[in-house]
């Protein structure tokens, strides 16, 4: 059976649980281990923290206030959307803004790489979502935003297409 879901919200820091609770509730039914709740929850945290902060720019509530200038605090307006499907175990998450998009996907993967080293950002986001999903796919254009494609088969057994 397959079962969709689509949320679409502000892209600010206070939505960041909320689209990590609302993923692991959609997964709830197919009696996840608290491993892989985590693991979603983790990924979702992420891919949601990079639309927000690099694809929009919206550093507050990222950072120590005296430490980020008034004028980087703006909230620019954004959405970020999440659509989520289950089918056959497998959850399929994509994450999209319509921010400022990236003009090398490859270099922003890479671990410790990052753009914002003064909110003290590790540059571990994207190694993270490979770590804790078994798929990740990248896709961004410069000026136009960035979709993030994670899968994670939820329960026993091997990986989609591979030995049990």
């Amino acid at each position: 059976m397959k079962n969709e879901m689509e949320i679409i919200f502000d892209a600010i820091s206070d939505n960041e649980g909320f689209a990590r609770v609302a993923v692991s509730a959609f997964v709830s039914h197919l009696n996840p281990t608290l491993e892989e709740i985590s693991d979603i929850k983790t990924a979702v945290s992420e891919a949601v923290t990079n639309c927000i902060i690099h694809g929009y720019e919206n550093l507050y509530g990222y950072g120590r206030p005296g430490e980020i200038p008034a004028a980087r605090r703006t909230v620019n307006p954004g959405k970020v959307q999440i659509l989520c499907m289950l089918e056959e175990g497998v959850l399929h998450i994509q994450v999209t803004d319509q921010g400022k998009g990236m003009e090398n996907v490859e270099q922003a993967m890479e671990p410790l790489f990052t753009t914002k080293p003064e909110l003290e950002r590790s540059g571990m986001g994207f190694a993270f979502m490979e770590a804790f999903m078994d798929d990740l796919e990248v896709e961004s254009t410069p000026g136009e935003g960035t979709t993030v494609r994670m899968k994670k088969k939820i329960g026993l057994g091997g990986w989609i297409g591979g030995e049990e």
